[in-house]
C-alpha cells in the first residue's frame, strides 16, 4: 500500500461520526509516525489533509479525543515542513486566544506538549522559535487575552527559553519588556507565573534591561513605602532572579538586602514568608556578596522560627516545659492549638531553611552558630507543627554535619577550631570550639529530643527522625549521651514493644541501629543497669522475618558483646547463639542476615570464650561452607584464630576449610583467605607433620608471575612454615616450588610487598637448612642468565643475593670473592655480569665492612666512566652503598670527586644519595659537615638531574640537624641564582617526610620563609615552591593551615593560564603550541585537591569553587582530571555550596563528554585518552547527581538526563550513580 493509501484511509476514519473511530484514527496515526516517520513524508498534499484533520479534532467535543490529538501533534511537530510548523503555531495561537475556555485549555495543552517534543537540533526548532515566540508575546502584551491564557502562554515561554535559549534571544521584542509589565497583573497566579519566566529570560537579557528593571521595579518595589501587594511580588522575584541569574543580582545586594530585612518586619505574613525564602536563595546563590549580611539575616532567621502569634506565651523555653508535661497534656494543648487557618508554621519552616542554607554554606561560622543558633535550635525543637519540628531536627542534622567535617576532632578541637574567642575556665584560657560549645549544649539538646519521642503516641516518621538526629550526634560525639541512657532506653523499649504492624520497619531498624551505635559509644557501665529491660526485645528482634530487622539485631548484640568483653554469662548469650546457629543451618536465610550472625558469632567466641566453649561448635559447620558467599566467614575464621586461644583440632578443620576455597577457581577473595591461612598456622600449639605436605601443592599454584599479589601472599605463607616447621616444609619446598620462584625472582614487574614476600622466603630457605645458601645464589644468578634480557631484573636478583648474605652471614665471603671476579680490569664478563656484580656488591657492602676488599671499591670507581650507562648507574649504587658498610673509610673518597672530578660528579653525587638514604641519623650526624658543603656548591650546577640529587641528599642531612642547617638552607633563600633557590625548595620538600616533633619545632618557625617563594619571579622556582606546599599540605598541614590565608592567592594565582608563556613552535608541517606554565598550573591543582583532604576547615569554599570551575575548562586534560577529583570529594563535604554550581559546571563537563573529534590525523592515543577524560567526567557528573536538588539546577538536570539515556555511557553511569 501507499503512503498517500494509507493516510487516507486515517483521514477517513478521523472524519466518523463515530467516536471510537476518531480516537482509534489518531491513534494509529501515532503508531505508524512511532514506527516509521517516512510514513507521513512523501505527498504534501496528504501530510497537510492529515495535519489539517489532526488540529480539527483537537476541537472536538469528546476529551480523549482531544487528548489523543495533542499527543499526535508532539510526534508530528518532529518531522513536518517548515509550512506546516507555521500552519499549526498559529492555529493553536488562534484557539488559546479564543473564548471557548475549554478549546483555550486544550490549545495550551498542545503548544507545552510540542514545545516539549520539538527535537533540539535542526532547522524546525529554530523556525518554531522564531515563529511561535513573537506570537506568544503578543498574547501577553494583548488587553484582551484571559489571565489562564496568560498563565498557560507564561509556561510555554519557560519551557522554550530553558530549551532553547540560543533561539529566543535575538527577537524584535525583546521578552523581557514584555514581561516585566506582567508584574503588575491584577491576579496573583498571573503574577507568579510571570516572576517564573522572567527569571528564566533574565540570563539571556541585555545588561541595560536588567538594569531598567532594578531601578523601575525591583528597588522601588522593595522600599518600605510600597504598596504591599507590589512588594511581595518584588521579593518573590528577588528571591527567582537569584536562584536563575545570581551574577546580575549580586552586584546590588548592598541595596536589596536592607530592604528585603525592613520587608520581613512588616505585619504580613506571605511578605514575611517571601521575604525569607529570598533571603535563603541569595545566601545559598550570592555566597560572596551576601557575607556582610549574615549577622543581620542569622538574627531574623532566629526571630521567625519562634513567630507563633497563635500560641499564648513567647518564652524561648516554652516549647520544652511543654514537652516536659505528660504526654497527654501534651495531646491536649495540640488539639487546643489546632487551626486550620494558622498558616504561621509556613514562616517558621521558611526561617529553618534560611538558617540551614546559612549552616550548610558557612562552615567558617560555626562557633558563632553554636552560639547564636544552636540554643534557638533546640529551643524549637518541641515545635507544635510536625513538619516545623522535623524541618528544625533536619537543621541541626546539617550543623552536627558540618561539625564532623568542619569542626576538627574533639581530642584536638583547639589545634583545629575554627574562628572563635578565648575565654578563661578555671584560670586556664581555653578556646571556644565548635565541638566544646556542642559538648556543653548536649544536656539541653538531648532532654528536647527525648521529650519529643517518648510519647508512645508520636507519629513513626517524627520517631524515626529522632533516632536519626541521636545516631548522628553520637557520630559526631562519641560518648556524650552517658547520663540519658535511662531515659534513651527507655524510647528505645517503646519503640521495639510496638508490634511491627504498628511500628514500620524503617523505624525499628533506624531505632536499633542507633542503639548498636550508642552501646559501641558508651562504657558498659553506663547502659547494663537498663540492659534487662530492653534485652527481650532485642531477642524478639532476632528471630523477626524482616531481614533487616534482624540484621540490625545481630549487630546490636555484636557491638554489645565487642563493648562488653569479656561476658562471663548471661542467658540472653545462649539465646543469642542459639538464633544465630538456627539462621545459620537455615538455607532460606537472607544473605544480609546471615552475614550478620556469622559476625556475631565471631564476636560470641572472642568476647563470650568461656560460654560458647561449652556448646557443640556446629555452628562452624554451617559457617565454614564452600558454596555461597565466604568472605564474611573468611573474616569470622580469621578474627577467632588471631584473638581465641583455639586448640588443634579447630585449627586443622579450619585450614582444610581454607585450602579448599583457596583451590576454588577465581581471585575474589583470596587474599582474605591467605590472610586467614597465616592466623590459623600462627595458632597451632605444633604443625602437624603431614601439614606442609598437604598445603605446597596448592601454594604451588599461585607461584606464577601471572598474580603478582597473590604470589606474595603464597610466599608468606610458605615462609611462615618453614619458620613454625623448618624440617617437615624444606624437603616440600624444595621439590614443589623452588625452582619457581628461581624464574620468579628476576621478574621485572615484581615491587613492593611481593617482592619483600620473595626476599623473606628466601630468607627464611637459608635459615631453615644452613647448606642451601651457595645453591640458592648460584641458581638465582644462573636463572637470571637464562632470562631473556628484557625479562630479566638484575636489580631484584642483586637484593635476592644480598637478603641471602644478610640471612646467612657465613657465606659473604664466598658470595663477595665470586662476584668480584666480574669486576676485575682484566676480567672479560658480558655486561650483564658486570651489572650484576656491581649491584650485588653494593646491597652486600651495606651491612657488611669490605674495607678489607679496598679493590673492589676502586675497581666500582673505576666503572664511572664505562661506556654503558647501566653500568655506570650500577658502579655509583655500588661505591655508595659500600661506603655505607664503612663510612670513615670510603666516603672521604667519594667527596673528593664530587669536589674535584667534573666527570665523574654526577655519578658521585648518587653514590652520596644512596649513602645518605641508607645511613642511620647517628651515622649521618658524623658525617654530615663533610658533606654540606660539597653538595651545596653543586647545588648551583644548572643541570636539574645534579641539582635534584644533591637536593635530596642536603634534605636528609638537614634532618639530622635540623636546628643547624635549617637556618643554613634558609639563608640561600635570596640567593640570586634561581638554581640555587630551586636547590633549596627540592631540599625542604625532602625533609618533609621527617615526623619528629622537634623538627616540627624548628620548621614552624622558618617554612613560610621557603614558601614565599611562590611569587618568585623564575618559573621553575615557583613550581618548585607549589610542589613544597603539596608536600607540606600533605605531611605538615599543622603547620601551614594557619598561614594559608597568605599562600592561597598565590596558589590561586598560580590557577590562572598565563598567555605570556604559551609560544608557538614548528613540528614538520604543523604549528604547535606550547605552554610552559602548565606544568606549574598543574603542580598548583594538585596542591589544591591536596588542601581539600588535610585543611578543608581553613578553606573558602566560594572561591574554591570557583577555580575548580575555571580548571574544568582548560586545555589540558590532566588539569581536567584532577578537578573531576575534586568535584567528587566537594559533592561529599560541601554538598549545599557544590549544588549551587551545577548550573555553571554543566557546559565544560558537557564538552569533556563529548570526545575525540576524529579526523584524517587522528591516532588511537587521542581516542583513548578522550574516552579517559570521558570516564573521569562521568565519575564527576555522577557524584553530583547524587546532590542535585529536583528543578534547581535545569541545565544540569538535562544533562545528566541525556548521559542517562546515552547509549555509550548510560550503563556505567547508572552502574556509578547506583555504587
Amino acid at each position: 500500500m501507499t503512503k498517500t493509501y494509507i493516510m487516507n484511509g486515517l483521514v477517513e476514519k478521523m472524519q466518523s461520526p463515530d467516536q471510537d473511530f476518531r480516537y482509534m484514527g489518531l491513534n494509529d496515526l501515532l503508531l505508524e509516525i512511532k514506527q516509521d516517520p517516512n510514513s507521513f513524508l512523501g505527498d504534501e498534499t496528504a501530510e497537510n489533509k492529515v495535519l489539517r484533520q489532526v488540529l480539527a479534532l483537537v476541537e472536538d467535543k469528546i476529551s480523549e479525543v482531544k487528548n489523543q490529538a495533542v499527543k499526535c501533534l508532539g510526534q508530528l511537530v518532529k518531522i513536518i515542513r517548515e509550512s506546516q510548523m507555521e500552519y499549526v503555531v498559529d492555529k493553536l495561537i488562534d484557539f488559546s486566544a479564543g473564548k471557548d475556555e475549554e478549546l483555550r485549555d486544550i490549545s495550551g495543552l498542545a503548544l507545552k506538549t510540542i514545545t516539549s517534543e520539538l527535537p533540539p537540533e535542526g532547522k524546525i526548532a529554530h523556525k518554531a522559535c522564531e515563529k511561535l515566540t513573537p506570537k506568544l508575546l503578543g498574547q501577553l502584551q494583548s488587553p484582551d487575552t484571559p489571565p489562564e491564557t496568560l498563565i498557560e502562554t507564561l509556561s510555554i515561554l519557560s519551557i522554550l527559553i530553558s530549551r532553547f535559549p540560543g533561539y529566543i534571544v535575538n527577537l524584535e521584542v525583546q521578552p523581557v519588556q514584555v514581561l516585566t509589565p506582567m508584574l503588575s497583573h491584577p491576579r496573583p497566579a498571573v503574577r507568579k507565573r510571570s516572576i517564573t519566566t522572567l527569571a528564566q529570560f533574565l540570563p539571556y537579557s541585555q545588561p541595560q534591561h536588567f538594569a531598567e528593571l532594578l531601578n523601575t521595579y525591583v528597588t522601588p518595589g522593595l522600599a518600605p513605602s510600597a504598596h504591599l501587594e507590589k512588594q511581595r511580588t518584588i521579593v518573590q522575584l528577588v528571591a527567582a532572579v537569584a536562584r536563575h541569574s545570581p551574577q546580575q543580582i549580586a552586584p546590588s545586594l548592598a541595596e536589596i538586602v536592607p530592604n528585603i530585612l525592613k520587608d520581613s518586619q512588616r505585619d504580613d505574613d506571605e511578605l514575611r514568608e517571601s521575604s525569607l525564602q529570598a533571603l535563603e536563595a541569595l545566601v545559598l546563590r550570592c555566597p560572596s556578596e551576601i557575607t556582610s549580611f549574615l549577622s543581620s539575616i542569622i538574627r531574623v532567621g532566629n526571630q521567625y522560627i519562634k513567630y507563633d502569634p497563635n500560641y499564648a506565651g513567647g518564652d524561648e523555653d516554652e516549647d520544652e516545659e511543654m514537652a516536659d508535661e505528660d504526654d497527654e497534656d501534651d495531646e491536649e494543648l495540640g488539639d487546643e492549638y489546632e487551626d486550620d487557618e494558622d498558616t504561621s508554621y509556613k514562616i517558621r519552616r521558611s526561617a529553618t531553611k534560611l538558617l540551614a542554607a546559612v549552616i550548610a554554606t558557612r562552615p567558617e561560622l560555626l562557633t558563632t552558630l553554636y552560639k547564636e543558633v544552636s540554643p534557638v535550635l533546640i529551643s524549637r525543637f518541641g515545635d507544635r507543627e510536625e513538619t516545623v519540628r522535623l524541618e528544625v531536627w533536619t537543621t541541626y542534622g546539617v550543623l552536627l554535619t558540618q561539625t564532623g567535617v568542619y569542626g576538627g576532632t574533639p581530642q584536638s578541637s583547639t589545634e583545629y577550631a575554627i574562628g572563635g574567642k578565648r575565654k578563661r575556665e578555671e584560670g586556664m584560657e581555653v578556646e571556644e570550639t565548635p565541638y566544646g560549645l556542642l559538648q556543653s549544649q548536649v544536656p539541653s539538646l538531648s532532654k528536647a529530643l527525648l521529650n519529643q519521642i517518648k510519647s508512645p503516641k508520636t507519629s513513626a516518621p517524627t520517631l524515626e527522625a529522632g533516632f536519626t538526629l541521636l545516631h548522628k550526634l553520637l557520630t559526631v560525639l562519641p560518648g556524650c549521651l552517658a547520663n540519658q541512657s535511662a531515659q534513651i532506653i527507655a524510647n528505645a523499649k517503646n519503640v521495639l514493644s510496638a508490634s511491627s504492624r504498628s511500628s514500620s520497619a524503617a523505624l525499628q531498624v533506624t531505632c536499633m541501629s542507633f542503639l548498636a551505635l550508642f552501646f559501641s559509644k558508651h562504657s558498659p557501665a553506663v547502659y547494663v543497669p537498663q540492659l534487662e529491660s530492653i534485652t527481650p526485645f532485642l531477642l524478639q528482634a532476632l528471630a523477626e522475618k524482616h531481614p533487616r530487622i534482624a540484621s540490625e539485631a545481630f549487630r546490636i548484640f555484636s557491638a554489645l558483646l565487642n563493648a562488653m568483653q569479656p561476658v562471663k554469662s548471661g542467658q540472653w548469650i545462649d539465646r543469642v547463639y542459639d538464633e544465630a546457629v538456627r539462621r545459620l543451618s537455615n538455607h532460606d536465610t537472607d544473605a544480609e542476615v546471615r552475614a550478620c550472625a556469622e559476625e556475631c558469632i565471631g564476636d560470641l567466641w572472642v568476647s563470650a570464650t568461656d560460654v560458647v566453649k561449652t556448646k557443640n561448635r556446629s555452628e562452624w559447620e554451617f559457617i565454614c561452607r564452600t558454596t555461597g558467599r565466604t568472605d564474611g566467614a573468611i573474616k569470622v575464621v580469621t578474627s577467632v584464630a588471631t584473638k581465641v586461644e583455639m586448640d588443634d583440632a579447630w585449627v586443622n578443620g579450619s585450614v582444610e576449610w581454607t585450602m579448599n576455597l583457596l583451590r576454588k577457581s577465581g581471585r575474589t577473595g583470596k587474599i582474605e583467605a591467605f590472610n586467614c591461612l597465616d592466623a590459623l598456622l600462627r595458632r597451632y600449639s605444633q604443625v602437624p607433620a603431614d601439614l606442609p605436605v598437604n598445603l605446597m601443592p596448592t601454594l604451588k599454584l599461585y607461584v606464577i608471575p601471572s598474580d603478582i599479589l597473590l604470589l606474595g601472599a603464597a610466599l608468606d605463607i610458605v615462609a611462615l612454615l618453614l619458620e613454625l616447621s623448618p624440617k617437615a616444609t624444606f624437603p616440600e619446598v624444595e621439590r614443589e616450588i623452588l625452582t619457581d620462584v628461581y624464574t620468579i625472582a628476576h621478574a621485572p614487574l615484581l615491587a613492593g610487598a611481593p617482592f619483600e614476600s620473595v626476599l623473606d622466603f628466601f630468607a627464611a630457605l637459608v635459615e631453615a637448612d644452613m647448606q642451601i645458601a651457595p645453591h640458592v645464589v648460584a641458581n638465582l644468578v644462573l636463572a637470571v642468565e637464562k632470562a631473556p634480557k628484557n625479562d630479566a631484573s638484575l636489580t631484584n636478583v642483586a637484593k635476592c643475593v644480598g637478603g641471602v648474605v644478610k640471612a646467612q652471614r657465613a657465606v659473604a665471603a664466598g658470595t663477595i670473592a665470586e662476584f668480584a671476579r666480574h669486576l676485575k680490569p682484566t676480567a672479560k664478563s658480558k655486561t650483564s655480569q658486570v651489572v650484576l656484580s656491581l649491584l650485588v656488591m653494593g646491597e652486600v657492602g651495606r651491612f657488611i665492612d669490605m674495607s678489607p676488599q679496598h679493590d673492589i671499591f676502586i675497581h666500582a670507581i673505576e666503572r664511572f666512566t664505562a661506556e654503558q650507562e647501566e653500568v655506570r648507574t650500577a658502579a655509583a649504587f655500588a661505591a655508595g652503598n659500600i661506603a655505607v658498610g664503612n663510612l670513615h673509610h670510603f666516603l672521604p673518597v667519594i667527596v673528593k670527586m664530587v669536589e674535584n672530578d667534573p666527570e665523574k660528579r654526577l655519578l658521585s653525587l648518587h653514590a652520596l644519595k644512596e649513602i645518605v638514604t641508607h645511613c642511620s641519623h647517628g651515622q649521618l650526624e658524623t658525617v654530615a659537615d663533610m658533606l654540606w658543603t660539597p653538595l651545596f656548591e653543586n647545588s648551583e650546577n644548572q643541570e636539574e638531574t645534579t641539582r635534584n640529587v644533591a637536593a635530596a641528599c642536603l634534605g636528609k642531612l638537614t634532618t639530622t640537624h635540623p636546628a643547624r642547617y635549617l637556618p643554613q638552607l634558609q639563608a640561600r633563600i635570596t640567593d640570586p641564582t634561581p638554581a640555587t633557590r630551586a636547590t633549596v625548595l627540592s631540599a625542604i620538600r625532602y625533609t618533609f617526610a621527617e615526623n619528629s616533633t622537634s623538627f616540627d619545632e624548628v620548621l614552624s618557625t622558618v617554612i613560610m620563609d621557603f614558601l614565599s617563594l611562590l611569587s618568585d619571579s623564575d618559573l621553575t622556582v615557583r613550581r618548585l615552591a607549589l610542589s613544597a606546599l603539596n608536600s607540606a599540605a600533605r605531611s605538615k598541614a599543622h603547620l601551614i593551615r594557619d598561614h594559608l590565608p597568605t599562600l592561597l592567592p598565590s596558589l590561586y594565582r598560580e590557577t590562572v593560564v598565563n598567555p605570556d608563556l604559551i609560544r608557538t613552535v614548528q613540528m614538520g608541517p604543523w604549528m604547535h603550541k606550547v605552554d610552559d606554565g602548565l606544568e606549574a598550573r598543574k603542580t598548583a591543582y594538585e596542591t589544591l585537591y591536596t588542601l581539600l583532604d588535610t585543611c578543608l576547615s581553613r578553606l573558602d569554599l566560594h572561591e574554591f569553587l570557583g577555580h575548580v570551575t575555571v580548571g574544568l575548562a582548560d586545555d589540558s586534560d590532566e588539569v581536567k582530571v584532577i578537578c573531576h577529583m575534586m568535584l567528587f570529594r566537594l559533592a561529599q563535604v560541601a554538598p549545599t555550596a557544590t549544588a549551587q554550581r551545577l548550573d555553571a559546571l554543566t557546559s565544560p563537563l558537557e564538552k569533556s563528554m563529548k570526545g575525540a573529534t576524529v579526523t584524517k590525523d587522528t591516532v588511537k592515543q587521542d581516542i583513548e585518552r578522550a574516552a579517559e577524560l570521558q570516564r573521569s567526567t562521568l565519575r564527576a557528573v555522577a557524584a553530583l547527581s547524587k546532590i542535585s536538588q529536583p528543578g534547581a539546577s535545569p541545565k544540569f538536570d538535562a544533562f545528566v538526563t541525556t548521559t542517562q539515556k546515552s547509549a555509550e555511557w548510560g550503563v556505567e553511569f547508572r552502574e556509578l550513580v547506583g555504587a
